[in-house]
């Protein structure tokens, strides 16, 4: 079980949907999430894309040096550059950061979004360009390693003689990840992509997902890793959880929701259908929002993309974890708000009921160098043994 936490680059608060507990995302507090992360044992964190973030690959490249071994999930957006410029920036990415670079593909499902960056194609021609794309991105990086040229001539993109001189430090290229619910989506997860991720849907909804994904791949000789993408509520008891859930909305307004809702609808992602669909853009409280035990769509209601939330104590969230991995998930990648104090207390509060993946944290941390927990008294090391 590996876990991964997020760096809001499009901004964090104590509140959805206001201003109020708002904090400045900037370069400091990157680092500062990023850094937590690192020491505390999450093995990477992904950096969302689009209009509404700041550049993925800026931000990323200004945490290498923060960071010992950190991974970076990084998207490559097919359509807004090209599969060449891709590579290279893959290549010295993954050189300057010794091998710590994953690539999220990113095909878009916002009309609006890529129509604004130049792209005016339909969701099925999208998916038909992501093929090419990575057609050539692959071969170019794979080819680096032997310093050989390669050729592509296909319906959307070509490359004539095409190079990456620098070859990336992971073989053949660094690994890739993806998102994507509808049939053109899973067709290109079967043929190219590593990791394949699902947003946070009710278990028998993942498993349908992964067992079409899975006989796509087998039907083409390969086989392929699943990981899902979710927000986490986590507090020693049940009660303070909700009470958490609940207050992360508590600033949301109807009007508010309906203007996120009339927006998302305007998209031709399947996959942000599918997470409407979770709530139905009604607020309220636990009994409407908790659509299976312990997952929550309340993020859902004003927040794009992952939209779901694990909510209980510690025990309840690692047991939905270990009932996801059962289905074959084998990388969370997860965040909180705010997602620098929410790093901390996932990782004190279920880290270690994560079975071998908590063993490896508690091993990784090494001797204590100096009191772990606050001195008693002037003079004394507090006792774990008690509470």
């Amino acid at each position: 079980m590996n876990v991964f936490w997020f760096i809001p680059t499009h901004g964090d608060s104590r509140y959805l949907g206001t201003s109020k507990g708002a904090r400045a995302a900037d370069l400091s507090y990157f680092q500062q999430i990023a850094v937590a992360a690192d020491t505390l044992g999450y093995q990477g964190v992904l950096l969302p894309t689009g209009r509404s973030c700041e550049d993925a690959w800026v931000v990323a490249s200004s945490l290498i040096a923060a960071t010992k071994k950190l991974k970076f999930l990084v998207a490559i957006r097919p359509g807004l550059s090209s599969p060449g410029l891709a590579a290279r920036m893959a290549a010295t990415f993954d050189r300057l950061s010794d091998g710590r670079l994953l690539i999220n593909v990113v095909t878009g499902g916002d009309p609006a979004e890529l129509e604004g960056d130049g792209v005016f194609v339909d969701h099925d021609t999208r998916y038909e360009i992501t093929d090419e794309f990575l057609h050539i991105w692959r071969n170019l990086l794979s080819a680096s390693h032997t310093n050989e040229a390669i050729d592509f001539d296909g319906k959307h993109l070509q490359s004539k003689g095409g190079k990456a001189l620098y070859p990336p430090v992971q073989t053949p290229h660094p690994p890739l990840w993806f998102g994507g619910s509808s049939a053109a989506a899973h067709d290109i997860a079967a043929t190219h992509i590593d990791t394949y991720l699902t947003w946070g849907e009710p278990p028998e909804a993942v498993k349908k997902k992964l067992d079409d994904i899975r006989s796509r791949a087998e039907a083409q000789g390969r086989k392929i890793r699943f990981g899902i993408r979710l927000h986490v509520i986590v507090r020693e008891t049940e009660d303070e959880a909700w009470a958490a859930a609940d207050a992360l909305i508590s600033h949301l307004d109807d009007e508010t929701v309906a203007r996120a809702q009339a927006a998302f609808s305007k998209m031709d992602s399947e996959g942000q259908r599918r997470m409407a669909q979770l709530h139905g853009g009604k607020r309220g409280g636990r009994e409407t929002l908790e659509i299976y035990p312990n997952l929550w769509a309340g993020v859902g209601l004003v927040r794009g993309g992952a939209g779901t939330a694990l909510v209980g104590n510690p025990e309840q969230v690692a047991a939905r974890m270990k009932e996801y991995a059962d289905l074959g998930i084998e990388t969370f990648i997860l965040s909180g708000y705010p997602h620098l104090e929410e790093s901390y207390r996932f990782a004190e509060l279920v880290f270690p009921l994560l079975g071998e993946r908590g063993a490896q944290v508690e091993k990784r941390s090494g001797p204590l160098s100096g009191p772990f927990g606050e001195i008693v008294g002037n003079s004394y090391l507090p006792n774990a043994s008690q509470s």
